[in-house]
């Protein structure tokens, strides 16, 4: 490597550490940090020539993988014509387009759509969404919401407050958070048999708190970030059934599972379910722009409508901007014109196949797979300053958190890249 390449990196790292703060890390660092000069396919490559493949998606959003020509080609064109108008007594073809995509693709009886920056962005939508329902009908006592514990919404306040509150990450601002009410995590297992009583403090925390509960909140049949839990199809329809006994709303936070993940195209669909507000992301603009959305029911809409102040009150500055309307509904479309069934579950095959050795590991408290998300929880926390590097000298990125040792490869990932993944999440585990 020239001896100029490897200044510019080194001086790029540098230049970071003076002034960048990294998602949860130190805002003073020294923590293994690598510069990334271009992505391209499944590949990372960086400033000091050597390529990686990526086993996140880029936190799950790249399921097309980098640089793809469609995506590109949609951004460019719509740049060329408009890159932002305000949103507010104005609309254009392209959020237009998404919305009416997005209507047709989800489960029937969501039929409004809501574009937000984000998906912390969007659960906050959900939830002003269930608030302002029940204000609408004069029940302003229903203000609160039940979730999950194991589970993770966003990093904005109203997410934090319906993240698990003990074992997440926003503990520390516990007691500045709205209080709201957490059932155990869901169970049983994804593939486990079903249990009768597994909604047991569910039911109970329904049956004593419906007066003042405005909706439930959850990932539906995945708790991504909060622990990489997989559970059972029938505690959804279960909860539907609750909810609507109870009178309550149900959100699925779909934002981490959505678009094929899960093996279906939305998690829910295992469950045969529809949520009364569905909030999605991430892979939505297929890890080209930052773009999410809620979805809700006319009810809901029509309900918020017909009271004052007829509006609902939300609008972000930057809400379904034009350019990231055009990834959206570019990625959508070539998702949906792939053989995506088949790639991911090719991928689940391959997962359990390759990962299944880590079972016998002593570091190894649980193998588990549920369509492109292999993870493999460890017995102690993971030592990031030493595991990061190891899987870069691996030439595969991943980036373990908590216990867990993960994966959530790009869908165009051929078997060969994907093994160099699991063989390096078996060597590694292995050194533990």
């Amino acid at each position: 490597m020239p001896e100029s390449s490897a200044a510019s990196r080194d001086d790029l790292v540098a230049r970071d550490r003076r002034c960048v703060i990294h998602p949860y890390a130190a805002p003073i660092s020294s923590a293994p940090l690598f510069a990334v000069e271009r992505a391209e396919g499944v590949r990372l490559t960086l400033t000091d020539g050597r390529e990686l493949v990526d086993g996140m998606s880029s936190w799950w959003a790249a399921i097309h993988g980098y640089a793809h020509p469609a995506l590109t080609a949609a951004v460019r064109d719509q740049l060329g014509r408009m890159s932002h108008v305000m949103f507010g007594g104005l609309t254009h073809e392209p959020a237009v387009a998404l919305c009416e995509t997005l209507v047709a693709i989800t489960p029937e009886p969501l039929t409004r759509v809501f574009l937000a920056d984000s998906g912390s962005v969007s659960v906050e939508v959900a939830i002003k969404l269930a608030l302002q329902f029940f204000l609408a009908q004069g029940r302003p006592e229903k203000r609160r919401l039940i979730s999950a514990l194991g589970g993770y919404h966003g990093d904005t306040f109203g997410a934090m407050a319906v993240t698990d509150p003990v074992g997440g990450m926003h503990h520390l601002f516990r007691g500045a958070l709205a209080q709201h009410l957490f059932a155990p995590a869901p169970g049983p297992a994804f593939d486990a048999p079903w249990s009768p009583d597994a909604l047991g403090s569910m039911a109970a925390l329904l049956e004593q708190h419906a007066r003042e509960v405005a909706a439930v909140i959850l990932e539906p049949i995945a708790q991504n970030a909060g622990g990489m839990r997989f559970y059972h199809p029938q505690y959804l329809r279960q909860l539907r059934a609750l909810c609507d006994r109870h009178g309550v709303l149900l959100i699925l936070d779909e934002i981490a599972t959505n678009f094929g993940r899960t093996g279906e195209l939305f998690a829910c669909h295992h469950a045969g379910v529809a949520p009364d507000i569905m909030c999605l992301g991430k892979a939505l603009t297929g890890g080209t722009m930052t773009l999410a959305a809620a979805l809700c029911t006319e009810r809901v809409a029509e309900t918020i409508a017909g009271s004052a102040p007829h509006a609902f009150m939300h609008g972000p500055t930057y809400m379904a901007n034009p350019l990231a309307c055009s990834a959206a509904l570019a990625s959508v479309r070539l998702l949906l014109g792939s053989p995506w069934r088949a790639r991911v579950s090719a991928i689940e095959a391959q997962l359990r196949r390759e990962l299944a050795p880590c079972r016998a590991l002593d570091a190894v408290a649980d193998v588990r797979v549920l369509g492109a998300i292999g993870v493999v929880e460890l017995k102690q926390p993971v030592d990031m300053a030493r595991v990061q590097p190891a899987f870069v000298e691996r030439g595969v990125w991943l980036r373990p958190f908590g216990k867990l040792v993960y994966t959530m490869p790009p869908y165009i990932i051929d078997p060969e890249d994907l093994s160099r993944i699991t063989g390096a999440i078996v060597n590694v585990v292995s050194e533990l």
